[in-house]
């Protein structure tokens, strides 16, 4: 079986594993518990992963929130400032991007109910976004400006430092959901002025059920409300038992992504670019969607003329593909990244997202390729 769904999740990295199975077993203290050494140890592990995750984007740990995903960070920033009573003076308005994963559109939605405006931005048909009309969004009534880092689907990168600077000067608290670059690009949050960041473990060589929310302490301190109660837990922003293992298992992966991501990034590129170029000598009709340059070293999303991609993955058995993202393909809906970029109905149809990841090989995208190649020949256009 090949792999190339990294954009969905990741396989768990085996050092990673070995440094969080300890805790499954004879290191299994509860982190609350720290008046004994179970609880202390455990404790004092949680805290190690908070400086290795904070690390990777240049954070003080303190600013480093635990959840169990990126779902839950992006709820918890967005739910959270928006009813923070620092805030109530300030009118109900937000700014977000048509292509935001459904983590930040269905919060958006939420909050609509609740009296918020959403202002959602278009892009372009390369899926870049437009700082002026960004700008010109951006009022004295917003509260908060919500775009990711890069686009799970196309893979196109954001100009988030620009973005970063831009609410800055506006006086607005800047969202990115860097579910995708976290422990794989390099992230600054004082250099970009980010505000608040999402991140999940599981989408770079960790676990599922790990995730973090970056909360800016000063300069400015963001404030934020939780979405649950009881305990306390996360400085009262995340009440519930810690996942140790997973939170463990989070820093041993940002770790191994920060020091691993300057090597990896131009070794994601190069079989990228050779699994475009070799369909693309190999078929009639294959395109990039989204722009050819601003985008993930190991993202590509093709359309194939005149095919059915559901079609084309079901004559792939032995290939693990996407045709959207993970959290809206079991709704067997079109993509509606794809038709934000402007894309009609037939190219929608025909895309297939490929992400790759720390343990693809040549081999593996030689042979994908000629399995797709053969696959897409027999099918009818």
């Amino acid at each position: 079986m090949i792999y190339l769904d990294y954009n969905a999740t990741s396989p768990l990295d085996p050092r990673v594993l070995e440094t969080m199975l300890p805790f499954f077993t004879e290191r299994f203290g509860n982190a609350a518990s720290r008046h004994h050494r179970y609880g202390s140890d455990a404790a004092g592990a949680v805290e190690a992963a908070r400086a290795q995750a904070a690390a990777v984007i240049g954070a003080d740990p303190q600013e480093i929130v635990w959840t169990s995903g990126a779902t839950e960070s992006d709820n918890l920033a967005l739910k959270g400032v928006a009813a923070a009573p620092a805030y109530a003076t300030r009118q109900k308005h937000l700014v977000t991007v048509a292509t935001e994963h459904r983590a930040v559109l269905d919060c958006c939605d939420h909050l609509e109910t609740q009296g918020f405006k959403i202002t959602h931005l278009g892009v372009d048909r390369q899926g870049l976004l437009d700082l002026q009309k960004l700008a010109d969004a951006i009022t004295e009534k917003t509260l908060l400006v919500s775009v990711m880092h890069a686009n799970n689907e196309t893979g196109v990168i954001h100009p988030i430092g620009e973005i970063g600077k831009l609410c800055r000067k506006k006086g607005v608290l800047f969202h990115t959901d860097a579910t995708q670059t976290y422990g794989k690009m390099p992230i600054d949050v004082n250099e970009l002025s980010i505000d608040l960041l999402s991140a999940s473990a599981h989408k770079f060589c960790g676990p599922k059920g790990a995730g973090l929310l970056y909360v800016r302490k000063r300069n400015p301190r963001v404030r934020c409300e939780p979405l649950q109660h009881g305990g306390g837990h996360e400085k009262g922003l995340r009440s519930g038992t810690l996942n140790v293992p997973a939170i463990v298992g989070f820093g041993a992966a940002a770790e191994l992504g920060r020091k691993e991501q300057a090597a990896e990034q131009p070794r994601f590129r190069a079989l990228r670019d050779r699994l475009e170029t070799a369909l693309r000598s190999g078929l009639e009709g294959v395109d990039v969607n989204g722009h050819p340059e601003r985008r993930l070293a190991h993202t590509t999303n093709l359309s194939f003329a005149g095919i059915d991609g559901d079609a084309l993955m079901k004559s792939l058995p032995e290939i693990a593909l996407s045709s959207s993202s993970a959290c809206t393909s079991a709704a067997l809906q079109p993509s509606y990244v794809l038709g934000a970029l402007g894309c009609d109905e037939a190219r929608i149809k025909g895309s297939i997202r490929f992400s790759l990841g720390r343990f693809t090989t040549e081999a593996e995208i030689d042979e994908a390729v000629g399995q797709i190649v053969k696959a897409v020949k027999k099918l009818p256009s």
